[in-house]
């Protein structure tokens, strides 16, 4: 079966994953953001979760060039994932002409050591996303997550299959954004991908008397329905 990676940014959200049928949780903070460093404490909670975490090392929202003191932050983050005992960390770093900075990701995959490691959607903004499929690989990660260069995985279902074909088994080409239960098999058909990554979210109506903390229209909460939906669509 397709292994379901659901990205969470409470607890509450892992363990709703999990009841579903998730096989992996990518932990963040912000996913409103599309997913920062979760806290120490959160992390620390995450690993008595029966099902592998990996730890969003994503210091602030916006696009990958970070600067020193952020890539000091990171660091000190890659250590507290591996001081809670998660299984992995996901990562991703431009350099001044956009494309992944291998020298800066060299620091950050040996801070991980014998952590799992996921390029994230760092790579659907490259110049060059196939280039830099060929630098992940060297650079030792586990996998990449990917949308196929576009806003959504469904449109890039063609760019993620020749991603799966170039990696040929050297790392994993993960598909996310856009998936639900109703498009999820043929996203999987088309790449031949063998892991897949959602959020599984149900929106939840915001309280009127503290509107200024809410999102407009309230937020977002991981569903094990949703999550359960998105297994037995994948033959689970």
């Amino acid at each position: 079966m397709t292994l379901l990676e659901v990205c969470v940014d409470t607890l509450e959200g892992a363990h709703a994953a999990v009841q579903g049928g998730a096989g992996r949780i990518e932990l963040c903070s912000s996913l409103s953001e599309g997913g920062l460093t979760p806290s120490a404490g959160l992390m620390r909670a995450a690993v008595r979760l029966p099902v592998p975490v990996y730890a969003m090392i994503r210091p602030r929202s916006g696009l990958f060039a970070f600067s020193r003191d952020e890539l000091a932050i990171m660091l000190d983050d890659i250590a507290a994932a591996r001081a809670a005992g998660l299984a992995g960390v996901v990562l991703g770093v431009q350099d001044a002409t956009g494309g992944l900075d291998d020298d800066v990701l060299a620091q950050l995959v040996g801070a991980a050591g014998d952590m799992g490691k996921t390029l994230h959607r760092v790579i659907d903004v490259v110049p060059d996303p196939l280039a830099a499929l060929d630098q992940a690989i060297a650079l030792g990660f586990d996998r990449v997550l990917t949308s196929g260069a576009q806003p959504l995985a469904p449109d890039g279902a063609e760019l993620i299959a020749a991603m799966v074909t170039r990696a040929a088994g050297r790392l994993n080409v993960m598909p996310g954004c856009g998936l639900l239960p109703e498009n999820v098999a043929q996203v999987v058909a088309k790449t031949g991908a063998s892991e897949v990554h959602a959020a599984c979210q149900r929106r939840v109506p915001g309280d009127p008397a503290f509107s200024d903390f809410d999102p407009p229209g309230g937020r977002f909460e991981t569903s094990a329905e949703e999550v359960s939906r998105m297994v037995t669509a994948l033959g689970g």
